[in-house]
């Protein structure tokens, strides 16, 4: 199913202020790089899932995400402030597991890649 416009725009503004605002406010309290992927909010405004990856902190991925949702209000609070819409979401945060399974994948080429090359130089 097709994303209308109008959401996908909405999704996408609501990623780049959480993301600014988590860059600003939270991700020096938690020595790791966190980042939104993406974000899904419902077609009546009133929700919002959060994907989130993070780089250099994967044995905090719990910790991380009780953080947020610890800090869950006063980002709800920024983003009311922020953008214009007729309902502020409320946050719900996810991690993203799809950027693991990528890495995964691109493991699994590049052992490959390096398999057939010893082959060709054997």
């Amino acid at each position: 199913m097709r994303i209308p416009d109008r959401m996908a725009r909405v999704n996408e503004l609501m990623r780049r202020e959480i993301a600014e605002l988590l860059e600003r406010r939270i991700e020096h309290t938690t020595n790791c790089l966190v980042t939104v992927t993406e974000v899904k909010t419902s077609s009546d405004l009133k929700h919002a899932k959060v994907y989130i990856s993070l780089i250099g902190g994967q044995k905090g991925k719990e910790a991380v995400i009780a953080l947020l949702e610890e800090h869950r209000v006063f980002l709800q609070q920024k983003i009311s402030r922020d953008i214009k819409i007729k309902y502020t979401p409320v946050l719900e945060f996810e991690y993203d597991h799809r950027v693991e399974a990528a890495n995964k994948v691109l493991a699994i080429i590049s052992e490959i890649e390096s398999g057939d090359q010893d082959k060709k130089d054997s």
